[in-house]
């Protein structure tokens, strides 16, 4: 298969508040890639994934999502690089006063939807692809964690993007729920979406296969590169060489 870059780092410094994060990053992401983001709370997961949706600035080098060049965006496009970014996000943010439906549907209408009869369609389909057809009508605190991840999941996908961050989807899961999520996150993988999924639970990253990346001491060091051609998992490599992170 030829490789389709979406992302590309060279060189890439991120700061907040004048401290640096994460330095001289070199990153590639092709589409249909799953990369896992490891690091121990605060090594700068989290401030990598945001800055690929510009939440965080470049500081400098080179940096590239899709067509757009971060380090001098204009304002302006910010919105449409995010509509081709899907965002799984811990703790779920969903709209606690709406439906699973209303929910999808403020976000669709929100990214220029207008014909009432094709939101309702993708809206079935996005909860179709991850088992939540049949929660249109529920509010948020009536569905469990893992239900509510899946419909964040499905937000994520309302706009068919080529590229899913997932900012540690599993942190606030137990773990069979967990799994599930992350079998999911493989699925959608497996028919083109690149995932970028930071954690720091070994177990997932030793149980499903992916590259792995490190953020250690204001790096990001590329650990494991997987020949996603073979069908095996990242256990013996993870429990020998990263299993602290």
């Amino acid at each position: 298969m030829i490789k389709e870059p979406l992302v590309k780092y060279l060189n890439v410094q991120l700061n907040r508040d004048e401290n640096i994060i994460l330095k001289d990053i070199n990153l590639t992401v092709n589409r249909g890639d799953f990369l896992y983001i490891i690091g121990k709370v605060g090594s700068g997961k989290s401030t990598l994934l945001k800055s690929m949706y510009v939440e965080i600035p470049i500081d400098s080098g080179n940096a590239q999502v899709f067509e757009y060049q971060l380090s001098n965006m204009k304002r302006k496009s910010i919105p449409y690089l995010r509509r081709k970014i899907g965002i799984v996000f811990q703790d779920f943010q969903l709209l606690t006063d709406r439906s699973v439906e209303k929910n999808l549907e403020f976000v669709l209408k929100a990214t220029g939807w207008k014909n009432k009869t094709v939101i309702k369609d993708r809206i079935n389909e996005v909860l179709l692809q991850v088992g939540m057809q049949h929660k249109t009508y529920k509010m948020p605190h009536e569905l469990s964690g893992g239900e509510q991840q899946r419909v964040v999941i499905a937000r994520a996908l309302l706009n068919s993007p080529l590229l899913i961050l997932a900012d540690e989807p599993t942190g606030n899961l137990d773990p069979e729920t967990g799994s599930q999520i992350v079998t999911l996150l493989h699925t959608i993988s497996k028919k083109g979406t690149a995932v970028v999924m930071s954690t720091h639970n070994m177990s997932i990253v030793q149980t499903f296969h992916g590259r792995i990346m490190k953020c250690e001491n204001s790096k990001l060091i590329n650990l494991y590169e997987d020949d996603s051609t073979e069908q095996f998992t990242n256990a013996e490599y993870v429990s020998s060489h990263v299993i602290n992170a």
